[in-house]
């Protein structure tokens, strides 16, 4: 008997499990009855194991309400509405302030961007400049969550020209990760954004964070800490997303990242997502959608694609001070 069978009877206990059930599994593993029932027996009866039960009960009444909150979002439409020119007051009341997503458009009919940046123009505008980028994704089933190993620095003009040859690829991406140093490698070329001020605090220090690959880069399903918008200027976007409160079936293993493969979800390895409402979407050139704090999402480029992600909103979007510490589970 040591630590870690103490560690499995302590937990599931707290799953529920009977005492006599998980005393029977011990003797199957070789304890004796005695020995099993006295280990099981000690354990229900601790004072840390009952201190926990309460937290444990406290957790479920929230469980609860998550759960009932997406049960009755799930009798909402099954698709994320589009809006044109969408007013900020309206915006505000029926999607930021109730953590709803939208597509919008004619939102980004001004910026020069829409009109200038392809990648022959960037070719001859910015080859010089040395960006950094996320490499060798493709040796990396973490890739997401390894990125700070992924780094590293280059001409963008090779970076475009290492693009044109791909038919699709997920191994090289400018992702918004590399934003510290691109913020001011790229800085000429994001004068060509406008922003949106309709929703965006153009006072703030974040204007904006580029993501930039070949058809074929992959955002493994996620959610964020904020409150993101997100703009495509080129190129379009395949889009997976599932509310916050589906939380429970998207087997989030750790930090804000799921387990599941959003190009095709495989529901004998992952069978609580049959219950999951997944919706999917392609964001065209000039459009904006809004992903709400705690929205999952998995992102497939379907070509060359330009984007742009924004957080810095006119309204309280400070979620990340309140993260939990520990999210490994």
């Amino acid at each position: 008997m040591d630590d870690e069978w103490r560690r499995w009877i302590a937990e599931n206990l707290l799953l529920g499990a009977v005492a006599a059930t998980v005393a029977a599994t011990m003797v199957r593993a070789g304890f004796s009855e005695e020995e099993a029932a006295a280990e099981v027996g000690s354990a229900a009866s601790s004072p840390y194991l009952i201190g926990a039960q309460r937290l444990r009960n406290r957790l479920d009444k929230r469980n609860w309400l998550i759960d009932t909150r997406r049960r009755l979002e799930q009798l909402l439409p099954e698709a994320v509405e589009r809006r044109v020119r969408l007013a900020r007051a309206e915006f505000f009341r029926q999607y930021y302030s109730a953590g709803r997503p939208v597509i919008i458009s004619g939102m980004l009919d001004d910026w020069p961007a829409l009109g200038k940046w392809n990648i022959d123009f960037l070719s001859r505008q910015y080859a010089e400049k040395i960006v950094e980028i996320q490499a060798d994704r493709n040796t990396d089933g973490q890739y997401e969550s390894n990125k700070t190993r992924h780094q590293i620095k280059m001409r963008f003009g090779d970076y475009l020209d290492w693009i044109r040859r791909q038919d699709s690829s997920n191994d090289r991406y400018l992702t918004a990760y590399n934003s510290v140093h691109n913020v001011h490698a790229l800085a000429e070329l994001m004068r060509d954004v406008r922003g949106v001020p309709e929703y965006l605090d153009l006072a703030s220090r974040d204007q904006g964070f580029l993501w930039i690959g070949p058809r074929g880069t992959l955002t493994p399903f996620h959610h964020d800490l904020t409150n993101n918008l997100l703009a495509q200027v080129i190129g379009r976007k395949r889009f997976v997303i599932a509310s916050s409160s589906e939380i429970s079936g998207m087997y989030n293993h750790d930090h804000c990242f799921s387990a599941v493969d959003g190009r095709r979800v495989d529901y004998d390895r992952f069978p609580d997502m049959r219950g999951v409402r997944l919706m999917e979407l392609i964001l065209e050139p000039g459009e904006l959608l809004f992903l709400p704090v705690g929205w999952w999402h998995f992102v497939e480029g379907l070509e060359f694609s330009i984007s742009l992600t924004f957080t810095n909103f006119r309204w309280n979007n400070a979620f990340t001070d309140t993260y939990p510490k520990r999210t490994s589970f």
